[in-house]
């Protein structure tokens, strides 16, 4: 004995699929397999009006979203400008020294201008800061 048909109102499918909704939360609204579904997207008119379903509902969205950004919703324009016209935002993480010179990581500093006393603070200072060699 074959198992009846599931009814599926094509109204209601439409409303679902136009708010995107997903083959598996459709078939748990009609109370039927998400295979039925995908196994009905198939057969033409119920395919069809499913896909129109989905492109007015991504229309409806895309509409509100252009008003939002026509009326000064800053997020909703930089949402789109990201999306739709590939604006993105760019991070620099170069660094540089003064002027844009390179950074000097090295350098050799005049000590001719040290008297005693500094020169034998610094040596004392050098000296704290190497690494004991075992001999």
């Amino acid at each position: 004995m074959a198992r009846p048909e599931a009814k599926i109102d094509l109204v209601e499918m439409e409303k679902l699929y136009s708010m995107q909704c997903t083959d598996e939360e459709v078939a748990a609204f009609f109370g039927v397999s998400t295979r039925t579904i995908q196994r009905r997207r198939k057969v033409k008119h119920f395919g069809e009006a499913a896909d129109r379903a989905k492109a007015k509902g991504r229309v409806s969205v895309r509409r509100h979203l252009f008003r939002l950004a026509a009326a000064g919703n800053v997020a909703a324009a930089i949402f789109l400008a990201k999306n739709l016209i590939g604006y993105r935002d760019v991070v620099s993480n170069e660094h540089s020294g003064p002027d844009g010179s390179p950074i000097q990581i090295a350098t050799n500093p005049d000590l001719s201008q040290l008297d005693d006393e500094e020169l034998r603070q610094l040596r004392a200072i050098a000296e704290k800061t190497q690494t004991h060699r075992r001999d």
